[in-house]
């Protein structure tokens, strides 16, 4: 399966502007019928607090933006979305269309990232959440996700074919990213990829390093600090025979404190 990361610099709060931006990306990577294509965290608003300003129902304009842009592209789109949570506090979502236009899955990031403000902000989601995409299984997180293994972990035990980590990783811990995408890739034993932005935003500077993994930790593609759409293809048999050469995930065992 073709799998293409969105690298994108967006538009502070202006939905239009990014949706713009993401169709004509799409459009001139020739994204093939049938992939499954990452688009960042919050990619319509940029990372804000601002939820008064920013959420929607579910179902509200993002998400008919993506069924569109799917149905007509005949792709999958994985994207970040700002729905509205409970006591006025929003929910950092991500949701996976069809190439039908049809919802697949809904995940809320389980791990809000407290020095930037977001857990005030933000309800913090319960579990985690595996789907099938046409041949392959994937478990979608959401940026501070990755620091936490167990977070990842906890899709593991469905044998998730690929892991997403959509984001808005800031420059000042970059070098953290690449090594932390490949230590879930060998851990869980999967394919990983994570999507990240470029550009600034009112407190963060942001470039990139949208990367695809290989089991192994090795990468298969890496954006560097560019705009552009990286793509790579998946290979489902491989990794269950991978597997099955090397079963580790038989393995795990619950850790009792």
């Amino acid at each position: 399966m073709n799998i293409a990361c969105v690298q994108f610099d967006m538009a502070w709060e202006d939905k239009e502007a990014n949706y713009a931006k993401v169709l004509s990306l799409l459009k001139s990577a020739n994204v093939p019928r049938g992939s499954l294509a990452l688009l960042p965290e919050m990619f319509a608003t940029g990372f804000s607090m601002n939820v008064l300003a920013i959420a929607e129902e579910q179902g509200g304009a993002t998400e008919q933006f993506l069924a569109r842009t799917a149905r007509d592209m005949g792709i999958l789109l994985l994207a970040g979305v700002v729905t509205h949570g409970g006591n006025g506090k929003g929910r950092n979502e991500c949701v996976i269309l069809s190439p039908e236009g049809k919802l697949l899955a809904r995940y809320c990031k389980m791990q809000p990232f407290v020095l930037g403000g977001e857990a005030a902000s933000y309800d913090a989601g319960e579990r985690s959440v595996v789907f099938q995409c046409g041949e392959i299984s994937v478990a979608p997180f959401i940026c501070y996700d990755l620091r936490f293994p167990e977070v990842a972990r906890s899709a593991a035990p469905k044998r998730p074919h690929l892991m997403t980590f959509i984001a808005s990783w800031p420059n000042m811990r970059l070098h953290h990213w690449p090594r932390l995408l490949q230590a879930r890739a060998i851990e869980n034993q999967c394919y990983v990829a994570g999507v990240n932005r470029i550009g600034n935003d009112p407190k963060y500077q942001h470039s990139g390093r949208s990367m695809i993994v290989d089991p192994h930790g090795e990468t298969l593609a890496d954006a560097g600090n560019a705009e552009c759409v990286i793509q790579s293809k998946i290979d489902p048999q491989w990794l269950t025979e991978y597997r099955k050469a090397f079963p580790a995930l038989d393995d795990m065992r619950t850790v009792i404190r």
